[in-house]
């Protein structure tokens, strides 16, 4: 008797099962309603957004890709015009099929790299107008003191002084 199992709830499972998924499909839902509206308010607020850095590279490649597909070289003169051409057409399209798969995979990455990049030549500004502020600064002491030791013992041998030879 004891290895029967008391008659299972299998019906009653089932329903609890499919209110979850339903509740759980039901916020989802709501979800993504309530981030739709505050997206479509932001933009309504703020503008569009800044695209990101994958879509800009995007930009970038089709641009430099569509001017060397436009280039007319008169070097390669009519003969290997049209060759050359061909061979560059070939070049841009092999670079956008490395460069799409890179930009799909990781699109967060250039983002990163755009802030990156906009750290170090920040601290690149920084280090510069400090060093430009101690030049602007050491001018005119400079000049104060080169006129000073102008002034100063002229018959003197130390370094930086006039040595008179005749």
């Amino acid at each position: 008797m004891s290895e029967e199992l008391p008659p299972s709830d299998a019906g009653n499972n089932e329903v609890i099962d499919e209110e979850r998924a339903t509740d759980a499909d039901a916020w989802a839902k709501a979800c993504a309603e309530d981030l739709a509206a505050e997206k479509a308010r932001r933009r309504a607020e703020y503008g569009q957004p800044p695209i990101s850095a994958g879509e800009e590279l995007r930009k970038l490649v089709d641009a430099v890709s569509e001017k060397l597909s436009s280039i007319q070289s008169p070097l390669l003169g009519s003969v290997a015009g049209p060759a050359a051409q061909q061979v560059v057409k070939q070049v841009v399209q092999q670079a956008k099929a490395a460069v799409e798969p890179v930009i799909e995979r990781n699109p967060d990455v250039f983002d990163h790299l755009a802030a990156a990049g906009n750290e170090l030549l920040a601290a690149y500004r920084s280090a510069v107008q400090a060093q430009e502020q101690r030049w602007t600064s050491r001018t005119t002491d400079l000049h104060k003191d080169l006129d000073e030791r102008r002034d100063g013992d002229e018959g003197g041998t130390g370094p930086g002084q006039r040595i008179d030879l005749d």
